[in-house]
């Protein structure tokens, strides 16, 4: 899975950083119930977390904290493997997946505490 993730690094520019397996994220249910598209953003990484966000639907990242589980990187294999080539990317970007469509960019203000 490395090289899918370090080959979404390259192409857009970002130095990799992968995600621990044991690492948890925060997931939404509607992300798991293939809802498209998937948005993931990925934070600083802090006290047994990846960083990475990931839900589906409104690009507005949700307000409510309870709107995300927390769940092992390694389950995404069997979940949402499309978002797996992603997880390379360092904190400080961001994703957005749906059939056909991929994009990647860089969001500062995920840096900020």
């Amino acid at each position: 899975m490395h090289s899918s993730q370090r080959a979404v690094c390259e192409r857009f520019g970002a130095s990799f950083q992968a995600s621990d397996p044991s690492l948890k994220l925060g997931l939404s249910r509607d992300a798991r119930s293939g809802a498209w598209p998937l948005h993931g953003l990925r934070h600083p990484i802090e006290g047994g977390t990846c960083g990475w966000y990931i839900w589906s639907g409104s690009p507005d990242f949700p307000a409510d904290a309870s709107f995300f589980e927390p769940m092992h990187v390694a389950h995404l294999e069997a979940l949402l493997p499309e978002v797996l080539p992603y997880l390379g990317l360092p904190p400080g970007w961001r994703f957005l997946v749906a059939p056909g469509h991929a994009d990647v960019w860089r969001d500062d203000g995920l840096l900020c505490t």
